[in-house]
C-alpha cells in the first residue's frame, strides 16, 4: 500500500458561522416550528446554498420580492437587511413578518437615520447591488445615501454640501480596502463624520485577522463559502494579499481544484460567516482521503457573541 504524502492543515479560528447568521437561521427554524410550513423568506436568508437548501427541505419558500408572498403566511426578511419600503408594504398588507436583519447591520441603519435627522448626507462604502447595501441605502430617501466602491469613486462623488457629510460602510468589507477609502474620503472632505464604532462587524474583522496570521505559513488556502458571499470573497483577497501563493473559494469539497494544489505541504482552511462547519469538515475529509493530515489551529480571537431572536418567536402561543 502506498503511503499518503504528509499535509499540515492550518485551521483558522474563528471561522464559519457568526452570531448574526446563527440567529437568522434559528429564526427560520423557529418560525417553521411555531407556524408550520410554508414560511416565506425574502431573498436567501444567508448567502449559502447548503443552508438555503436545508431550510427549503424543512418548508421554507425563498422568494425575490414581497409580492410573491401570500398575505396569510409568515414572511421573514434576510440577515442582510431590507429597505424601509419592504416592512411598510408588509404592514400595509397586514402580513405577519419577522425581521432577521443582523443586529450589527441594524446598527448601521440606525446610524444612517440619526445622521439624516441631523441634516447630513451619507456616503456609503459598499458593493453595488449587494442586498445589504440596497437595504442600508433604502433606509433613507433617494439621493440621501451616495455609494462609493473604490478610492477612485471618492474623487468623483457629487455631494450636496462637503461640510455636511457622514460615512457608513457595509459590514462585510475588507478592513484594509475600507481604510484606504476612508482615508480618501477624509482627505477630500475633512469635515466628514465617521461612525462612533467601526461598521465592519467583529466577525468579518476576526476572520480576516485569522487569515492574515495563517496566510504567510501556507502554500495554499481554501475559503469555504458561496460565490455571492461578500465576506467569503474578501477572505480570498485578504489571504492572497497576506502572502499566500494560492487562495481559492470553494462551496463544497467537490469544488476543490486538486491540480492547483499538487505538491503542497501546508494548507490553510477557513470559512465565510455564512458557511456551516459541516462543509468545512467535508473539505478536511476530502484531504484526509488523499494525504496523511495533521491539523493545527491558528487562533487569533475567541468569539462568544450571541444575539436574541425576536420576541414574537420566543412567546408561546
Amino acid at each position: 500500500m502506498t503511503s499518503k504524502p504528509p499535509l499540515t492543515i492550518l485551521m483558522a479560528a474563528p471561522r464559519g458561522f457568526c452570531a448574526g447568521v446563527d440567529r437568522a437561521i434559528k429564526i427560520v427554524e423557529m418560525a417553521l416550528e411555531k407556524w408550520g410550513a410554508p414560511v416565506f423568506v425574502r431573498h436567501e436568508i444567508v448567502h449559502n446554498k447548503y443552508v438555503v437548501d436545508d431550510l427549503r427541505a424543512k418548508g421554507a419558500v425563498f422568494v425575490k420580492e414581497l409580492d410573491e408572498c401570500p398575505d396569510d403566511r409568515p414572511v421573514i426578511f434576510s440577515a442582510h437587511g431590507v429597505p424601509k419600503s419592504v416592512p411598510a408594504a408588509a404592514q400595509a398588507r397586514k402580513m405577519l413578518f419577522v425581521d432577521a436583519t443582523c443586529p450589527l447591520v441594524s446598527k448601521v441603519h440606525i446610524e444612517a437615520a440619526r445622521h439624516h435627522e441631523n441634516g447630513l448626507q451619507m456616503i456609503m462604502i459598499g458593493h453595488a447591488g449587494h442586498p445589504e447595501t440596497l437595504g442600508t441605502m433604502g433606509q433613507l430617501p433617494p439621493g440621501e445615501v451616495l455609494l462609493v466602491e473604490t478610492v477612485e469613486d471618492v474623487a468623483t462623488v457629487d455631494v450636496r454640501d462637503p461640510d455636511r457629510l457622514a460615512f457608513i460602510t457595509q459590514t462585510t468589507l475588507s478592513i484594509d480596502d475600507t481604510a484606504d477609502i476612508v482615508a480618501a474620503l477624509k482627505a477630500r472632505f475633512p469635515a466628514i463624520t465617521g461612525p462612533h464604532k467601526e461598521d465592519i462587524c467583529y466577525a468579518t474583522t476576526n476572520r480576516q485577522e485569522a487569515v492574515k496570521a495563517m496566510a504567510p505559513k501556507a502554500d495554499a488556502m481554501l475559503v469555504v463559502g458561496a460565490p455571492n458571499s461578500s465576506n467569503s470573497k474578501r477572505l480570498v483577497e485578504v489571504g492572497a494579499r497576506a502572502g499566500c501563493p494560492y487562495a481559492q473559494l470553494v462551496q463544497r469539497a467537490s469544488d476543490i481544484d486538486w491540480r492547483a494544489l499538487e505538491g503542497i505541504r501546508t494548507l490553510g482552511i477557513t470559512a465565510g460567516a455564512s458557511a456551516p462547519e459541516v462543509l468545512i469538515n467535508e473539505v478536511v475529509d476530502a484531504f484526509r482521503a488523499q494525504y496523511d493530515v495533521t491539523v493545527e489551529v491558528v487562533e487569533t480571537a475567541v468569539e462568544n457573541v450571541e444575539f436574541k431572536v425576536p420576541r414574537v418567536l420566543r412567546e408561546t402561543a
